[in-house]
């Protein structure tokens, strides 16, 4: 989150609803409590990346507008997030000569090494979001977490860069410069979600995050301390409603509110009929229909999921297993049918 002066403020940028939060930070500890929140319905993304600019500019004034109100804090810049299926993570590393032997390793050493590692591995069509070093080597001496104050005259890196596709990246500042907002850092929804549940335990043994959004599924997986992996799947709850109001001859806003309040991630053994109310009229269905459609696109998403786990050489090795976060994570029994899916352990 972006420090300004005594505030910070982070704008979620989902296909469905865009959320701000402004937190107050206590200059004492440096940890921010919430004093404003606000989010509207979002209209001009598809899968995570902007294709309408006003659509995206409307939400984020009413929400940040709604924010503002309740702190009573004038927002100018904000860190916001992210998404689609173009974000991917890279292994890089790099060596630079720092001087003579008793030369103390700072900041523009760190900034330099960083660019070395990163020129010609990432293509100028890529933005870079983020440097997680894995490792630095001062010497010879491996396995250094932060070389900052050290003496050496050799520093080497080893490191992950999540990066996104340029056009993307402009699209999503001037959607936000449209809203009045700069945006002063942009960080992947996925990893967002993971610095808001995971614990140190966790990102130490090994964990890996989901976060199940409107129309994407992020996946960010973290061992040893840092960020293994990033990939973000094109396909979340949105998904799931499109097809029930297929599957059951339906409008979208009901399918939305059976999916809500009826839709179970484990098949039930008895059928029984449901019903919702919409604009004053009942609509009924049979649970049998709604589990069916439910479960034949799960397993999609979740066998997506997998994939991005292999690749990332952790699929059934994580520890601490799985956190589910995201609006699609509430659907009942999720954390059972994933368990199941995956072979690890599964939280909310």
């Amino acid at each position: 989150m972006q420090e300004q002066s005594r505030y910070a403020v982070g704008i979620d940028i989902g296909t469905t609803t865009v959320r701000a939060v402004v937190g107050h930070i206590d200059p004492a500890t440096g940890t921010p409590t919430i004093v404003g929140v606000g989010q509207a319905p979002n209209s001009g993304m598809r899968k995570g990346t902007v294709v309408n600019l006003a659509g995206p500019a409307h939400a984020i004034d009413q929400a940040l507008g709604e924010a503002e109100r309740m702190s009573g804090y004038e927002v100018n810049d904000a860190t916001v997030s992210i998404n689609g299926s173009h974000i991917v993570s890279t292994k890089a590393d790099g060596m630079i000569a720092v001087g003579m032997a008793d030369h103390e390793i700072n900041e523009d050493d760190l900034t330099r090494i960083e660019e070395v590692a990163t020129t010609g591995k990432i293509p100028a069509n890529r933005e870079i979001l983020e440097v997680v070093p894995f490792s630095y080597t001062l010497d010879g001496q491996g396995g250094i977490k932060d070389p900052l104050g050290m003496n050496g005259t050799r520093l080497e890196i080893s490191a992950n860069v999540v990066s996104a596709m340029a056009p993307y990246v402009v699209n999503l500042q001037k959607t936000s410069e449209m809203a009045t907002v700069s945006p002063s850092s942009l960080i992947p929804g996925v990893m967002a979600s993971a610095k808001a549940v995971l614990h140190e335990t966790q990102i130490e043994s090994g964990v890996a995050v989901v976060d199940m959004g409107g129309s994407t599924t992020g996946v960010a997986v973290f061992e040893e301390g840092d960020l293994q992996y990033v990939g973000v799947v094109p396909v979340g709850g949105a998904n799931i409603t499109n097809d029930l109001a297929i599957g059951l001859k339906t409008d979208p806003e009901i399918a939305e509110k059976v999916k809500i309040s009826h839709a179970s991630a484990t098949v039930r053994k008895d059928a029984e009929g449901i019903s919702v109310k919409h604009d004053n009229e009942i609509y009924s269905f049979s649970t049998r229909d709604i589990d069916d459609i439910v479960e034949a696109r799960l397993e999609e998403i979740f066998e997506a999921v997998q994939h991005e786990l292999k690749k990332a050489g952790r699929a059934g090795q994580l520890p601490s297993g799985v956190v589910l976060t995201g609006g699609t994570a509430n659907i009942k029994y999720i954390a059972e049918y994933a368990k199941d899916r995956l072979g690890l352990a599964v939280r909310v």
